[in-house]
């Protein structure tokens, strides 16, 4: 059974469980698969990928098993979001809102002035649930080979 009220937490130094990290943003991210063109990223992530980028972005997971992950990538104007996954069967909990949470409260500490994501045109949901947490559309991209926006970047500006 997850642990659905753990708190994120910064992965420790010796955290190892790439592959159980993998099969969550995996299962996380199924819902897309259909959705969205080009398809998701996370089809291309490894154990091995994911390692790598825990070496260079805050790691932040919850639960154990894992329940929840996102990596925070720090940009020289904000603090960038990613692959933040909550397992299907802890969706709508609030666990969404507390790696947001811990997001803001990183930013804050390294001194950045906002946060950034971005999220596919396709996923309206996902753009009202981050506008409810004070994010704003700040550009639309298309990925290579589209003539047509394929996602949008959100920003939440963090006053002091």
């Amino acid at each position: 059974m997850h642990d659905l009220l753990t708190t994120p937490q910064r992965a420790p130094a010796d955290f190892a469980d790439w592959q159980g990290l993998l099969s969550l943003i995996l299962g996380s991210f199924a819902y897309m698969d259909g959705r969205i063109d080009p398809p998701s990223s996370a089809h291309r992530l490894t154990p091995e990928s994911l390692r790598a980028r825990g070496q260079t972005e805050h790691l932040y997971i919850a639960g154990s098993p894992l329940s929840g992950c996102a990596f925070f990538a720090e940009q020289p104007d904000a603090l960038y979001i990613g692959k933040l996954a909550i397992a299907p069967e802890a969706q709508g909990k609030g666990l969404g809102r507390a790696f947001l949470t811990e997001a803001e409260t990183l930013a804050r500490n390294l001194g950045l002035r906002r946060l950034r994501l971005e999220t596919r045109i396709e996923l309206t949901g996902n753009h009202t649930a981050f506008a409810r947490f004070g994010f704003v559309r700040t550009a639309e991209k298309a990925h290579a080979g589209f003539d047509r926006p394929t996602s949008i970047t959100m920003e939440k500006p963090l006053f002091p």
